[in-house]
């Protein structure tokens, strides 16, 4: 099953909570969270893993 993250936004003025990606068999083993920016806000810098 290919993994997922759960990531949340710590930009204050960012209005999206947490978000979670869910990748496909063809990612990367070694894709890391600075490969991605906010959905909402564009911000690469101000996300953070979720660890469950």
């Amino acid at each position: 099953m290919p993994a997922t993250m759960e990531v949340v936004c710590t930009d204050d003025s960012c209005e999206l909570d947490m978000f979670e990606m869910h990748y496909t068999y063809d990612m990367p083993d070694d894709v890391e969270l600075a490969a991605f920016s906010c959905p909402y806000c564009g911000g690469t810098d101000c996300l953070d893993e979720v660890e469950l």
